[in-house]
């Protein structure tokens, strides 16, 4: 969640804990594990959910097109599970670095169907969303056998630790910097091309507004990018559609959601693909309805002019 809110000076992704708050709850972790951290981080949430104005703002965006007849008590008990949900993500990543993998147990429904696009050697563009913890589904791609070249920016002095950090390894994935050189397009062109995979996120822009487009997502128009529409459709590279859920304490399902091939399109414009956008925001919107406190964007989709964003990564 972001620390700030500022639109004129950009819309930031980093965390609204301190330092010391995040050092706490990896004690918490070393000494009595994922149970001890879940017990602390209810009464951190409620506080959060209570008396920070911005960790109730920010979880709103999402809270009021979900439950748009939740008033008073109610708006702020959806609140307080959205934010107790995504904390528990959270921890969940810092156990998966301090305790090991093995802390999880992980299923993935698509296997064969992965395996039969990656045999296409066309390239493969993972799409997936703030939903669930997205390094838990990372972690069960070894058996493609193929790099993973990841879309994403973490911001400078973000204290928010990944689960590789943690273990003190480097990172599994190879990591492409939109604020490059064409926002990354051409090293996913090339890496697509050796038939490798690109991960991006598709529920937020990373860069320029000029790359989003508007679609239909919980009753209202939301902006989505559509870069990697674009980048499909240029490649021949399918897009699969994939979301992480926390299915039990210890346990998470990655499904494949949906599968977009976008053809040979003419022309730039953001209106070429914004179908294409659409069905991910139907299969957002799907897992949404059914997994409420599962989905961790807090930044307003909904935005009738979208803030510029200034540095963001995936959580």
């Amino acid at each position: 969640m972001s620390r700030r809110s500022d639109h004129k000076s950009g819309w930031s992704s980093r965390s609204i804990g301190s330092n010391w708050q995040h050092q706490f709850f990896y004690l918490a972790i070393k000494i009595g594990g994922r149970r001890a951290a879940y017990f602390v981080l209810y009464f951190v949430v409620a506080y959060y959910a209570l008396f920070s104005r911005l960790a109730r703002e920010r979880a709103g965006h999402y809270v009021s097109r979900r439950f748009p007849e939740a008033r008073g008590l109610k708006r702020l008990w959806h609140g307080y599970r959205m934010i107790l949900n995504f904390g528990m993500v959270l921890i969940d990543r810092a156990v998966v670095g301090i305790l090991g993998p093995d802390s999880f147990e992980v299923s993935l429904a698509g296997r064969e169907q992965l395996l039969k696009i990656r045999d296409e050697n066309r390239g493969m563009i993972l799409m997936t969303a703030h939903v669930g913890c997205w390094q838990v589904a990372m972690s069960v791609l070894e058996f493609l056998e193929r790099p993973v070249y990841m879309l994403m920016r973490q911001e400078d002095g973000d204290i928010d630790r990944h689960y590789f950090e943690h273990a003190g390894i480097e990172c599994p994935y190879r990591v492409i910097d939109p604020t490059g050189y064409l926002g990354g397009t051409l090293e996913m062109l090339g890496v697509l091309k050796q038939g490798q995979v690109v991960s991006v996120m598709g529920d937020r822009l990373l860069g320029s507004d000029k790359s989003s487009c508007p679609v239909d997502f919980l009753g209202a128009t939301a902006t989505v990018p559509f870069s990697a529409y674009k980048i499909a459709s240029a490649s021949g590279a399918p897009i699969v559609i994939f979301f992480t859920r926390k299915s039990g304490p210890n346990s998470y399902e990655v499904e494949i959601a949906r599968v977009i091939r976008v053809p040979e399109l003419p022309g730039r414009e953001s209106s070429t693909f914004t179908p294409y956008a659409q069905e991910f925001a139907e299969a957002l919107e799907e897992v949404s309805r059914k997994h409420p406190y599962q989905f961790y964007n807090f930044h307003d989709m909904w935005a009738v002019e979208p803030p510029s964003i200034k540095q963001e990564g995936q959580e």
